[in-house]
C-alpha cells in the first residue's frame, strides 16, 4: 500500500515534531538553570515545517527571524517601554528589519521571539531572565534546525506543503 503524499507529509512533520518535544525535554533536564523548556518549545516548534523540499532553507529563514525577534526584544528591554508598548514597538521594528532583510515568510517567528523575549515581570532578575529566554530562543532554533537536517537528510521527500493547492487537488480528488 502506497501512502498519498499529504500523509507522507504529515507522518513525517509528526515525527519532526515529537522529536522536537522530545529533544526541547532532553535539554531541559541538563539545562533547566540556563534554557526555559515552554520557551525552547514554542521556538523549535516555529523552527519546524511541514514541507518537504524546501524545509532546511525554510528553518534557516526561521532562524533568522528568531534571532531578529530575540535581537529587537533585548534592544526594547534595554529601552525600558512599559508593556504592552513594549511588546507593539517590538512587533513593528522586529517586522520592519525583516522586510529590509528579506525574510518576510519568517515574520511570525519574528514576532513570537519578541514576545518570548519582552514578556516578563518587573523583578531584579529581568536581564537574567531574558537572558534564560534568548538562550531558550537560540536552543529552540537549534533543535529545530537539527531535525530538520537529520529528518530530511534520511527522509528525500518532495512533497508538497500540507496546506498547498497541490495538497487540496489530492484531497478532492
Amino acid at each position: 500500500m502506497k501512502l498519498l503524499p499529504r500523509y507522507k507529509t504529515l507522518i513525517i512533520y509528526m515525527a519532526k515534531c515529537v522529536l522536537g518535544i522530545l529533544l526541547c525535554s532532553l535539554v531541559s533536564v541538563y539545562f533547566h538553570e540556563w534554557i526555559d523548556y515552554s520557551w525552547s518549545l514554542i521556538s523549535v516548534m516555529l523552527v519546524l515545517s511541514p514541507e518537504g523540499k524546501d524545509a532546511l532553507e525554510l528553518a534557516l529563514t526561521r532562524i533568522k527571524g528568531n534571532l531578529v525577534g530575540a535581537g529587537v526584544g533585548l534592544l526594547l528591554l534595554w529601552v525600558q517601554l512599559p508593556s504592552p508598548w513594549n511588546i507593539a514597538t517590538g512587533a513593528a521594528v522586529a517586522l520592519l528589519i525583516c522586510d529590509w532583510l528579506k525574510l518576510n515568510i519568517a515574520a511570525r517567528s519574528t514576532l513570537a521571539a519578541v514576545i518570548i523575549i519582552l514578556l516578563h515581570h518587573d523583578t531584579p532578575t529581568r536581564w537574567g531572565s531574558a537572558a534564560s529566554r534568548v538562550g531558550a530562543v537560540i536552543a529552540g532554533c537549534a533543535l529545530g534546525l537539527f531535525i530538520t537536517f537529520v529528518v530530511h537528510s534520511f527522509i528525500k521527500t518532495e512533497t508538497p506543503a500540507l496546506n498547498s493547492e497541490a495538497t487540496k487537488k489530492t484531497r478532492e480528488g
